[in-house]
C-alpha cells in the first residue's frame, strides 16, 4: 500500500476513533449524581442543569483572547444553576460541577485494543495522521487522556491552526508535514460537514465516512466515497482503493501497449 495511491490516512478524533459521546454521558451522570447525594438536588433539577449545560456547549463561541476555556465552561453551569434553581450565583458549585464533568470525561475516553493494532498495521505502509477540530486545550487534553500520540506521525488541532475542517487550508496544512500531496491522501471521520466536506474542498484522493447507525437518508450531502459502519473496516477500504489503482494501472498498460 502506498505505492501507487494512497500515500496518508488523516483521521478524525472525537467519535471517529474515540467515543467522546459516551463519555460525556457517563461524566454528565456522575454530575446529577453528585448533585442529588451531595447537594440534595431532586433529579429532575439535577438533569435540567445539565441539559442547559450541553446546550450551552453545543452553541458554544470561544475567543481565547478573552476568556480561557476553563473559565467559560464553569459560567455555562454558573449560569445553568442559576436559570434552573434560582437565587444567587454559586460560582463554587459550578467549578466543581464542571472539574467532575471534565476528569470522568477524561477518565472514560480510551483507545481500544482493537483500534491501536489496526493503527500500528497501518503505519507500517502509510503515513497516519490526527486531524482534530476543537479549543487547543481541551483536545490536547483528549489525546493525552487516550494516549494515541504513539500511533501518528503528527497530530494537527483545529484550535491551533488559522482554520479548521472543513477549510482547505488544514488539510493542505497537514499534506505539507507529511510531505504528500492531496491526491495521495484519504479522510476518515464521522462528520459530514466537517471531515467528510472537508476532504472534497481539499481535494483528497478519498474521503471514508464512519456511520456507526448506518442508517442514512438516501441523499447524504457531501457524498463521501466510501462509507463504514466501524473504524475498523478500513484497512479493507484501502485494500479496495488499491485494487482498483492496481488494476486501473493494469488496464492503462494494457491499452497503451495496444497502440
Amino acid at each position: 500500500m502506498g505505492l501507487h495511491g494512497v500515500k496518508a490516512v488523516f483521521f478524525d478524533l472525537d467519535n471517529t476513533l474515540i467515543d467522546t459521546a459516551a463519555a460525556g454521558r457517563r461524566a454528565i451522570e456522575e454530575v446529577i449524581s453528585a448533585l442529588q447525594s451531595k447537594h440534595h438536588y431532586g433529579e429532575g433539577e439535577a438533569r435540567a442543569v445539565c441539559d442547559k449545560v450541553q446546550a450551552k456547549l453545543l452553541k458554544e463561541c470561544h475567543d481565547p483572547a478573552k476568556m480561557c476555556i476553563t473559565d467559560l465552561r464553569i459560567s455555562h453551569w454558573e449560569e445553568a444553576i442559576q436559570e434552573t434553581i434560582g437565587g444567587e450565583a454559586n460560582r463554587d458549585l459550578a467549578a466543581e460541577c464542571y472539574y467532575l464533568w471534565k476528569t470522568t470525561r477524561l477518565q472514560h475516553l480510551t483507545l481500544a485494543e482493537d483500534t491501536r493494532a489496526m493503527l500500528t498495521e497501518l503505519r507500517k505502509g502509510l503515513r497516519l495522521l490526527l486531524l482534530t477540530n476543537g479549543e487547543r486545550q481541551t483536545q490536547r487534553e483528549k489525546i493525552e487522556a487516550c494516549a494515541c500520540q504513539p500511533f501518528f506521525d503528527a497530530i494537527v488541532v483545529g484550535g491551533e491552526q488559522k482554520e479548521e475542517k472543513p477549510a482547505p487550508s488544514i488539510f493542505h496544512y497537514c499534506c505539507d508535514l507529511l510531505g504528500v500531496q492531496p491526491a495521495e491522501c484519504v479522510m476518515v471521520g464521522d462528520s459530514l460537514d466537517t471531515d467528510i466536506q472537508g476532504g472534497l474542498n481539499a481535494g483528497l484522493k478519498a474521503t471514508v465516512w464512519l456511520n456507526k447507525a448506518m442508517t442514512a437518508p438516501v441523499d447524504i450531502t457531501p457524498v463521501p466515497h466510501y462509507i463504514i459502519s466501524s473504524v475498523l473496516d478500513l484497512p479493507a477500504v484501502l485494500q479496495k482503493m488499491e485494487h482498483n489503482i492496481n488494476a486501473k494501472l493494469e488496464s492503462d498498460h494494457m491499452a497503451s501497449s495496444d497502440e
